[in-house]
């Protein structure tokens, strides 16, 4: 979409806008965010229109854990934490998870790995269902009781800006993306992007954490309370298509029954969880030397993962969507070695 920002120039005007919603992942990238935006909002007097949104993934994200009597938090529940502690009212908090009729007249939340089941392929650059379909249609969709109350109001689109902790130094996509450009602009809404942290390094992230005292996730660290950052590098999903490859393996390691759900669907619809490397192959790998300890491993049990487990053999019974046929025409991939840690 053409640059047709409501601020004109290279960063926004906060008082320009109505809405201004920043989107926590959980992950420490999204707190530094969340810090930037409040300290703008409050000097420019607009923090009451900022809102802050968590799009939940349900069994695919880092859950919480108990170590040695503590628990430490999911990535929603650190997202609401991150919320509170900037400033935003719970009532401003929104966590939305991607819903489906469940064959009795309700809904029933539908997890990404069913979805993919149905799907019948893996995601990858060009198809990533995960970031539109569970994630950026659910915020749009929070915001539109907020657009109908203010659109008669105001006689015009209401202005919201997105907020993301999205960094340029993670991937060539990313550093190529506009730190301020317009996503969608209708007669209903205007909507905005804004990165304020693009520019940031991991370094600078992890310092503000150290400065400000603020909680990063256990999934970040070689142990729940270690404190260390030793462990993941990134906190996504704790099985991501993204993933570099020793966090594919920290995510064998930690979540062997959603790693071995991952490897079933590979089984039965013919695809790979990664282009490269299938979850099968990432399996066999975390069981050789030289693989990263993973400092906790998580049962995943209880009705959220059964009933995941129901829905998703469910799922596999069914005629996908579409067929891999890239996948199912590939040659065999060879073990790769494991990297060294």
């Amino acid at each position: 979409m053409p640059s047709n920002t409501i601020t004109p120039g290279p960063a926004p005007d906060l008082t320009d806008y109505d809405i201004i919603c920043g989107n926590l992942s959980g992950g420490a990238d999204s707190r530094a965010m969340q810090h930037v935006l409040m300290e703008a909002a409050k000097a420019t007097g607009v923090a009451d229109r900022v809102w802050t949104f968590h799009a939940s993934l349900g069994p695919m994200e880092w859950p919480a854990v108990t170590v040695g009597g503590h628990t430490y938090a999911s990535v929603a529940q650190l997202a609401a934490r991150q919320s509170r502690e900037s400033g935003v009212p719970r009532s401003r908090h929104l966590e939305r998870t991607k819903m489906r009729d469940d064959g009795a007249g309700g809904q029933e939340p539908y997890d990404l790995l069913t979805y993919t089941a149905l799907y019948g392929r893996f995601m990858r650059l060009g198809t990533r269902y995960c970031t539109k379909g569970f994630k950026e249609q659910l915020e749009e969709a929070s915001h539109t009781p907020e657009v109908r109350r203010l659109r008669p109001l105001l006689g015009r689109p209401v202005r919201i800006l997105k907020v993301l902790g999205l960094r340029g130094e993670e991937s060539t996509d990313r550093s190529r993306r506009p730190a301020y450009r317009t996503v969608k602009s209708n007669s209903a809404r205007h909507v905005d992007e804004w990165l304020p942290t693009k520019a940031w390094t991991k370094a600078q992230v992890r310092e503000l954490h150290a400065e400000q005292g603020y909680e990063w996730h256990w999934c970040y660290d070689s142990e729940p309370g270690a404190c260390d950052w030793l462990g993941s590098s990134r906190c996504s999903c704790s099985s991501c298509f993204l993933a570099s490859r020793r966090d594919s393996l920290l995510g064998v390691l930690r979540r062997p029954r959603i790693t071995e759900a991952i490897a079933l669907v590979e089984q039965v619809r013919g695809d790979s969880f990664r282009p490269d490397i299938s979850m099968a192959d990432l399996i066999a790998l975390s069981k050789r030397p030289g693989a990263p300890a993973p400092g906790v491993v998580i049962e995943d049990e209880g009705p959220e993962f059964a009933r995941m487990m129901e829905r998703l053999h469910w799922a596999l019974a069914q005629e996908p969507r579409r067929l891999p046929e890239l996948a199912l025409s590939a040659p065999p991939r060879a073990l790769l070695p494991v990297i060294s840690v």
